[in-house]
């Protein structure tokens, strides 16, 4: 007899991870001395964590004091410390009550979504997206509601899209800078959409881990800044280097503290303890995350400038993130087949657009731009090559 499996098996995979497995392998399949593989596929910061964030933790572990749980919502020198970076950088008085310590993004979506929504409610987001967030919410029983949005909006919600949706959803995530096209609202948009949502009874999400990260084009604002019933994600993954710390925060609305400091003590007890005590350190390290960034925005303008050269000409608004967005139906409708040809031919791991626009995906690639900079250099070379330009 065939046993059931639950809704959750049933999620579809984030294909970039495909990617990674295929970058790898034809890494390891090359001869010694080989150009080797230009790695563009996936949002990993190649700096790692700041220097005094390791240091934090070596001391941490050299300590007599046991590194064991920590409240559910972390420690609360981490969440007061989190509450001062909105009031340095946002200019806003956040209680740290409101912080909740997670396992990373990826572990305050489920905490989000389960406090916020129920099995069959429609949750709204703009297409392209963050994959993970239709793909959590379908195993968690909730259903992803795209909106087709392009360079006309530049890949952002408006509320004019959201006044047409009858009825109304459950919910509305939005990023910005977003994830891939990395474009940003601007704060007049932002507060239009925020206070849309809260006047319609809509449940804001704003994914704000790309903050630190943009480029001097559009002004960062928090969603916080504009809406009480906002629930804000971020995490120490990006602008701090730490992936694979697996540490974030949520910024919760008044009514959710309670709901997901019950959910959080049932799926995840608490994040690391020595991670939350590198991540305190890593947010005064901000002389080394600095110089990072500006080494980002090396990377971005040596591509912006010579991608088109190589026949990737129509590029999304960078704003803020580290990605390019490129629609590439000039060159292909098979996105899929194209990067992995481009893996084998020019030796560059980029992402399918399968990944966040399963309709018109297979005309646009993602390149990530947080990878080694002399790689970053190299990258539209190896391509213009590779197509005979």
């Amino acid at each position: 007899m065939a046993l059931k499996t639950g809704r959750g098996a049933e999620a579809p995979p984030f294909l970039v991870m495909d990617v990674i497995s295929a970058a790898n392998a034809r890494a390891a399949s090359l001869p010694p001395g080989a150009p080797g593989i230009i790695r563009m596929e996936v949002g990993q910061p190649s700096t790692g964590a700041p220097r005094g964030a390791a240091e934090a933790a070596i001391r941490a572990l050299n300590s007599d004091a046991p590194l064991g749980y920590t409240e559910a919502f972390g420690l609360v020198s981490l969440r007061e410390r989190i509450a001062r970076h909105y009031l340095d950088h946002y200019g806003l008085v956040v209680p740290a009550r409101r912080i909740a310590v997670t396992m990373g993004a990826s572990g305050a979506f489920p905490l989000a979504f389960l406090a916020a929504f129920d099995p069959g409610d429609a949750v709204a987001m703009a297409a392209p997206f963050y994959p993970p967030y239709a793909n959590i919410l379908q195993a968690l029983g909730m259903r992803p509601q795209l909106l087709e949005c392009d360079a006309t909006t530049r890949f952002q919600p408006t509320v004019a899209m959201l006044e047409k949706l009858d009825p109304r959803p459950a919910g509305l995530i939005i990023a910005s800078p977003c994830n891939p096209a990395g474009t940003m609202l601007a704060p007049d948009e932002l507060a239009a959409i925020a206070r849309w949502c809260h006047a319609e009874g809509v449940r804001l999400i704003s994914d704000e881990i790309y903050h630190g990260l943009s480029w001097g084009t559009v002004a960062e604002s928090s969603a916080a800044a504009f809406s009480d019933s906002a629930a804000v994600v971020n995490s120490f993954s990006k602008y701090w280097s730490m992936t694979g710390w697996r540490i974030g925060w949520l910024l919760l609305p008044e009514d959710l503290i309670r709901p997901v400091e019950c959910l959080a003590q049932n799926m995840f007890i608490s994040a690391p303890h020595i991670a939350q005590v590198a991540a305190e350190a890593a947010m005064d390290c901000r002389e080394e995350l600095e110089g990072n960034k500006a080494a980002y925005a090396r990377s971005r303008a040596v591509l912006l400038a010579g991608l088109p050269r190589a026949g990737f000409d129509r590029i999304a608004a960078a704003d803020g993130a580290f990605y390019l967005w490129c629609d590439v139906s000039a060159l292909t409708n098979d996105s899929a087949a194209f990067s992995a040809a481009m893996l084998e031919g020019a030796g560059i791991a980029a992402t399918t657009g399968l990944d966040f626009d399963r309709g018109r995906g297979g005309r646009f690639l993602r390149f990530s731009y947080c990878g080694r900079e002399a790689d970053m250099a190299a990258a539209s070379e190896r391509l213009a090559r590779w197509l005979g330009r």
